[in-house]
């Protein structure tokens, strides 16, 4: 499960319908909470920081995003400072369905959340996080929620 603020949900899609037709793509910082249902361990996400980043890919950016790594070294510094972790990503698919590609599954780690936003004609948005476990499972639907 992952959750978020109604603020963070409108800068994340505020970021994608600004740069759009470009992917734009953004770290996701907060902390993993796990609590068990019986004898199943059940993680939460809980978004509390989005960080704007730059797609270094300019010659797709279009259909692909690509992460500084220095930039995200320095995001990953700056959230255990403050006692947080990366614990995904969020991009979007300009005119592009709100569903991983094969290209994110191959770039995606296990445990993170990845928030796909779909932007079609600059405007009209759907929202979906993806995620998996192990590394050859493929990504499954994460469920999310808003929260005040």
């Amino acid at each position: 499960m992952l959750y978020f603020s109604k603020k963070i949900y409108e800068e994340m899609i505020s970021h994608a319908k600004e740069i759009y037709p470009h992917e734009v793509c953004g770290a996701l910082v907060g902390e993993l909470q796990s609590k068990f249902k019986g004898r199943e361990q059940e993680i939460s996400k809980n978004v509390l920081k989005i960080y704007r980043m730059e797609n270094i890919n300019k010659d797709r950016a279009h259909d692909r995003y690509e992460i500084n790594p220095k930039e995200l070294l320095k995001i990953e510094k700056e959230a255990s400072a403050d006692g947080l972790q990366v614990i995904g990503f969020y991009h979007s698919h300009p005119d592009h369905p709100d569903r991983p590609s094969g290209f994110d599954r191959e770039r995606g780690w296990p445990s993170y959340a990845y928030i796909i936003i779909s932007v079609r004609n600059g405007k009209d948005i759907s929202v979906k996080s993806w995620t998996f476990d192990e590394e050859t499972e493929p990504f499954r639907e994460e469920e999310m929620r808003i929260i005040n």
